[in-house]
């Protein structure tokens, strides 16, 4: 491994420090459906979100909550010193992609045979914590302020 490479490895490994990631791999829900859910929770605080997904009838309410529950516990191993209370933790980002899709045969009219696509989906969460980027704009300003 090269200098240049063994840098931009150490730039990446200190940036994910920060992220606080849960992924969820072939879901068997369709992206369309699961996106509705997605969409409410998006750019809301935790706690609310939480809320709202535990007693939402929707299918992909149950699993986007479990999902939720694994990010803040991937910022809890990474901020073992902080309390969940004091941060203010809200879903920077969620995607929901389209996954595997199983194939299936169903009988049609006239002796044919018609396609049936059962959809699947991955779904990544993203934490963010507005306490931190508010203090990584104020150190942005104060570098600014020095350089004039």
């Amino acid at each position: 491994m090269s200098v240049k490479q063994k840098n931009a490895a150490n730039a990446r490994k200190e940036a994910m420090k920060t992220v606080y990631v849960a992924r969820l791999v072939d879901n068997p829900t369709s992206p369309r459906k699961t996106r509705i859910m997605a969409n409410v929770i998006r750019g809301k605080n935790v706690d609310y979100a939480m809320n709202v997904l535990k007693y939402s009838r929707r299918e992909s309410s149950e699993k986007l909550l479990k999902l939720l529950k694994s990010a803040i516990a991937n910022w809890q191993v990474k901020n073992e010193g902080k309390r969940l209370e004091d941060a203010d933790l809200y879903i920077k980002t969620i995607m929901v992609d389209g996954g595997r899709m199983l194939k299936r045969i169903r009988t049609a009219p006239q002796g044919r045979a018609a396609r049936i696509r059962k959809r699947s989906n991955h779904v990544t969460l993203i934490l963010g914590d507005r306490n931190e980027e508010n203090v990584q704009v104020e150190n942005m300003e104060n570098i600014e302020e020095s350089q004039k």
